[in-house]
């Protein structure tokens, strides 16, 4: 999409803003590129879980821009939620006959997309029936998930399955009426398998590493509670491909909504992103898929290697600046990288401790991908807040960070900064910043997290003490010693000074 070259402030709508819907798209201001096809022509191919700001900003862009190829038409989005929340999306976007805008923010001009390749959203429902009702429906062919990192059922310590947790022990003896959205998968294959229809693909779309076969192992796990005959059928059946998943795409506002309305557009649910977008697919898909490749995704053998990058560069470096961020009362991702202290963490932790544990891929090396990722961070049209980054570090922490902890201790490198950083969200999770401000809860095991931080202020192994994050790492003596060494200093003497302390090691 072209760019429209804005100063300060985006360029007001001369006209009062169209209320996005189907009958509107041609009436909106001519700077805003909308759909080149012809909606109403548009079958599902594809239902997807979590209708959140990146699938909107990210997956659905691609198809929709197959679409404005004239390509893959019968592979239209069909929404769905399995959270009571989702219920509310759902009404917003519905109203707008599941049209989005997407306002790319970039220093050289900002530009408004209409996209729409989502056509219906199921209604949310307890059980979870119509969901079932939709995925049984042979003409989907994939069903696919952004749930966040933590929402698949894996015990962070060591990765295997959470059988014992209540929504998982739910599923498993009510199976036909779930309250998961992996519970509402099998349950739909189920129905599949039984009429003849055969499988569809489940496609993770999340930030996790080897996501398809976290995807697996969830749901497998949960149809053996259950079903195994069905279990093994999925095995036999069922594809998970892995992928990478990449754009930054901040949550939508007060702020977000007025400057759709500067585009011109009445938009309930707009989504703000980045000039960047990548996504690496395994091409594994049991039942077919779009030609997604056309509109610039990758499909390679080699998305291990990309997602190794990605997790452990990006996604990691998101936690060593989001935390110190907090503490230090830094709003914005943006900001993060601008104040000296932070920025100098982040270059020499990513540059020095986790840039040797990942290996280059077609045209790109860990060196530079830490520069490109740096660009990206520092955009100031970007506005990521740090709470918004630093949302879930029990799961990002444990999934991100400590493993690339494992790798250094394994092969003798620095371990100073990561262990730097986890003693930063430490202090992070006692609930204050250092100029006194209240943290709010940030996390779903919030207030666990802040009962280790509280007793970690004197007895810094307290933190490590949480074995379901932690595992192994809590035993290991020069983790422990150098954790130890660090947060007391953090408490004693503040971030900036620990932060010192450590770039000049």
């Amino acid at each position: 999409m072209g760019k429209t070259i804005m100063g300060d402030e985006p360029m007001a709508a001369t006209a009062p803003a169209q209320k996005l819907s189907n009958a509107t798209l041609r009436a909106l201001p001519e700077g805003v590129r909308v759909p080149r096809y012809d909606r109403a022509g548009l079958t599902p191919g594809i239902v997807h879980i979590g209708l959140g700001n990146f699938h909107r900003g990210h997956q659905a862009w691609y198809l929709h821009r197959l679409f404005d190829e004239g390509l893959n038409h019968d592979w239209a989005i069909i929404g769905a939620g399995v959270r009571p929340g989702d219920a509310a999306m759902r009404d917003r976007l519905l109203a707008q006959d599941c049209l989005t805008t997407l306002i790319e923010l970039d220093p050289s001009g900002q530009s408004a997309e209409v996209t729409g390749s989502m056509i219906d959203f199921v209604p949310v429902e307890e059980d979870n029936g119509a969901l079932i009702a939709q995925m049984t429906d042979p003409a989907i062919r994939i069903v696919a998930l952004t749930v966040t990192e933590g929402g698949y059922y894996v015990a962070p310590a060591d990765g295997s399955f959470d059988v014992d947790h209540p929504d998982i022990q739910h599923d498993a003896i009510n199976p036909g009426t779930p309250k998961t959205a992996f519970g509402a998968m099998i349950a739909a294959l189920r129905l599949r398998r039984d009429a003849g229809h055969g499988p569809f693909t489940c496609q993770s779309c999340d930030n996790l590493q080897g996501n398809g076969d976290a995807l697996r192992q969830t749901v497998l796990g949960l149809a053996k509670m259950s079903d195994p005959a069905l279990a093994e059928w999925i095995a036999d059946h069922v594809t998970f491909p892995n992928s990478m998943v990449d754009c930054i795409v901040p949550a939508t506002g007060p702020n977000e909504l007025k400057l759709a309305k500067q585009f011109g557009i009445d938009d309930a649910a707009p989504v703000t992103h980045e000039n960047f977008r990548q996504w690496v697919i395994e091409d594994n898909f049991c039942a077919g898929r779009p030609d997604w490749d056309r509109a610039g995704a990758t499909f390679t053998d080699e998305v291990h290697a990309f997602e190794a990058m990605k997790i452990r560069l990006l996604n990691a470096g998101h936690q060593v600046i989001a935390n110190p961020g907090e503490v230090l009362g830094v709003e914005t991702i943006a900001g993060c990288m601008a104040d000296i202290s932070i920025n100098a963490l982040f270059r020499k932790v990513e540059m020095e401790e986790i840039a040797p544990h990942v290996t280059s891929v077609p045209g790109m090396t860990p060196e530079a991908y830490v520069d490109l990722i740096a660009y990206r961070f520092s955009n100031p049209e970007i506005v990521d807040t740090t709470r918004r980054v630093a949302f879930d570090g029990s799961s990002r922490h444990s999934g991100f960070l400590h493993p690339i902890i494992r790798d250094g201790l394994a092969k003798g490198t620095s371990i100073e900064g990561l262990a730097l950083v986890e003693a930063i969200w430490a202090r992070m999770c006692a609930g204050t910043r250092e100029d006194g401000s209240v943290i709010e809860a940030n996390d779903p095991l919030w207030d666990d997290l802040t009962a280790y931080a509280v007793e970690a202020q004197s007895r810094p192994a307290a933190w490590l003490e949480q074995e379901h994050l932690y595992g192994d790492l809590a035993d290991n003596a020069v983790f422990s010693a150098t954790f130890t060494n660090w947060l007391t200093l953090v408490w004693a003497e503040g971030v900036r000074a620990a932060i010192s302390q450590y770039a000049a090691i």
